[in-house]
């Protein structure tokens, strides 16, 4: 079994380090073997985001990675991280040796910065998308996925996307069934529906400037069901149809009744997660009618099915990583 060797750093995100170090340690409780070390630049122990201190194994320039699985964590002040260029020379060397690298959030940055992602697909944290692609434009730069190998190289999203990238790394060595029993002890899921893009659509749609867009967009999401159609949103806010979408349009960047159906949508996704009800009383639920208006939405929004979106829970989609 493959030994995994942490990256650790002043600031580094907590839950980027004992995220997929819990799932390792879990996963050792169902026969597995990782052994998990923390190396830090000076060998030192460090002080993360939080203020946690984490004890370290050993330096970065005496480790040896050679067929270890070596995971670079993400921190709020990633700028700092990738003009650190002795952490990034060890990162470097430290990759090369390894049997695969793995960057958690913010952490994808100092692999692009070493030039580790250099002509590869990659993803980060979705706020973060944007700027690693303008940073460094030979990354293909996914905003959506939750992990993303090419080659030897994984990059996952943000902070608690590396526990989904670490049980998909024990589906890889241990089995499926193994990696369900350590989503199981963990209480999560194996594989996390959809990608990014689903935290949230309220949230994705920003703050908006205009208190009377602000109020509509928290009264939809907050009643997904309710009537929402164009004319009873114009009417509740007291100004024109028209004047409604001109404003959804400049502040949310799409239409009323876009924005609604991607709440629906995102109601309906929670309600397969968390329920066995029928298709049919999912989307009277989510005030999508019916089954097939329930489809014909996943389709346009997610481009896929209800169906298919709750058998993604099965696996955590380790066929991506071969």
């Amino acid at each position: 079994m493959p030994e995994v060797l942490v990256v650790v750093y002043d600031g580094v995100r907590l839950l980027d380090v004992t995220g997929p170090l819990e799932v390792f340690a879990v996963a050792n409780e169902q026969g597995g073997d990782y052994h998990s070390r923390l190396a830090s630049p000076d060998g030192r122990d460090v002080v993360a985001n939080t203020g946690t201190r984490l004890g370290v194994d050993l330096s970065l320039s005496s480790a040896d990675a050679r067929g270890a699985t070596l995971v670079v964590p993400g921190g709020p002040n990633w700028l700092h991280t990738i003009s650190d260029a002795a952490l990034l020379d060890q990162i470097r060397r430290l990759s090369g040796q390894s049997a695969r690298t793995a960057s958690v959030c913010a952490g994808a940055f100092a692999l692009a910065a070493a030039g580790l992602l250099d002509g590869r697909r990659a993803t980060t944290h979705w706020e973060l998308a944007d700027q690693l692609a303008r940073r460094f434009p030979l990354v293909e730069v996914d905003s959506d996925a939750l992990f993303v190998q090419d080659g030897p190289v994984i990059t996952s999203a943000g902070v608690t996307s590396g526990i989904d990238l670490a049980l998909a790394l024990v589906e890889k060595d241990l089995g499926a069934e193994t990696a369900r029993l350590v989503a199981k002890q963990m209480v999560v899921f194996l594989q996390r529906p959809g990608g990014q893009s689903q935290f949230s659509v309220r949230l994705s749609a920003g703050q908006a400037r205009h208190e009377l867009i602000r109020k509509a967009l928290d009264a939809i999401t907050s009643d997904p069901a309710g009537d929402h159609s164009l004319e009873v949103l114009a009417s509740r806010a007291g100004v024109s149809a028209r004047h409604l979408t001109r404003l959804f349009h400049d502040e949310v960047g799409t239409t009323p009744a876009r924005f609604v159906e991607k709440v629906r949508v995102e109601a309906a996704q929670l309600l397969l997660e968390a329920t066995t009800d029928p298709l049919d009383v999912i989307a009277r639920q989510v005030g999508l009618g019916s089954p097939e208006t329930l489809r014909r939405a996943f389709a346009r929004v997610l481009n896929t099915t209800p169906g298919t979106y709750r058998a993604r829970f099965h696996t955590t989609g380790v066929t991506s990583l071969d």
